[in-house]
């Protein structure tokens, strides 16, 4: 994990870096980096929609423009925050003014090795966020390929630090199990307390109370996990008491196979995480 989560974003003129893709992942990562002390005239932004691109100039100050130009020559860090389906198209725009940067790409699916085809060069990271980064709470798994200096890695650990933790796999398999389980999990959480939200109004609270009761619980128990050196079962075995409360919702789930078919959606979001890189990359 990611210690360096308080280094200051490098402040240097001949820092800039470009984002190909506008959307709400960019926008997590420019606004870390400029509250981290980078000055938004040295980020530069290719967004084809009008009013992404409005909402990034008027939140950050940054320049943000409709198409790719030689102006993306003078990033030294690129970011693809665009969508799997269009990253090839983007690419084929961009690709020609941005050969000798170091290229993070932040899109689901994608495999390096379609990137540096398409963009002719060997210094790419792939990753996999999750949304928590537009709060500063993101998990991040990032993967080298073997030209990325170590230099290179520091770089995007700062860049990443805005956004919150991250971790470093070896091989790039493993990103299509992170995106089943971090990349996607925000929505299992929030699924999750959809369900406790509703199960709460039925049994007479207020759809406020319910909804705060809900959230605030994932809260307090994720940052207990977080802050203890026990795993998970031995914290769920500490609340639950033969008999108890607890642990009567805890058998009707385990009558009901909960665990085993939670994982079988894991599975299959794995299993769409690596379609996606059959059916849009190269």
């Amino acid at each position: 994990m990611n210690q360096n989560a308080n280094a200051p974003a490098r402040d240097s003129n001949q820092d800039r870096i470009a984002f190909i893709g506008g959307g709400n992942m960019a926008g997590a990562i420019i606004g870390g980096l400029i509250r981290q002390g980078l000055s938004p005239l040295q980020v530069e932004v290719v967004e084809p929609f009008a009013q992404s691109r409005e909402k990034l100039k008027v939140q950050f100050g940054v320049l943000a423009k409709e198409f790719a130009g030689p102006a993306l020559a003078r990033a030294n860090v690129v970011i693809w925050a665009v969508k799997p389906q269009t990253f090839k198209e983007a690419a084929a725009q961009a690709g020609a003014f941005t050969g000798s940067a170091l290229h993070l790409s932040v899109a689901a699916g994608i495999r390096s090795s379609s990137i540096a085809q398409w963009l002719g060069t060997q210094r790419i990271v792939r990753s996999m966020p999750n949304t928590p980064a537009l709060v500063g709470k993101g998990m991040t798994a990032l993967y080298a390929r073997p030209a990325v200096t170590e230099a290179d890695r520091r770089r995007i650990e700062q860049i990443i630090s805005t956004t919150g933790d991250s971790l470093w796999v070896t091989d790039e398999q493993y990103l299509d199990a992170v995106t089943a389980l971090s990349g996607s999990g925000p929505a299992y959480v929030f699924f999750f307390i959809e369900a406790m939200t509703k199960a709460g109004i039925e049994m007479g609270l207020s759809s406020d109370q319910a909804r705060k009761l809900s959230i605030g619980t994932f809260v307090g128990a994720s940052e207990l996990a977080r802050a203890s050196d026990d795993p998970p079962e031995i914290l769920r075995e500490r609340v639950t008491s033969r008999g108890g409360t607890t642990h009567a919702a805890i058998t009707s789930m385990e009558h009901d196979q909960l665990a085993a078919l939670f994982g079988k959606a894991l599975h299959a979001a794995r299993k769409r995480a690596t379609e996606l890189g059959d059916e849009f990359g190269a």
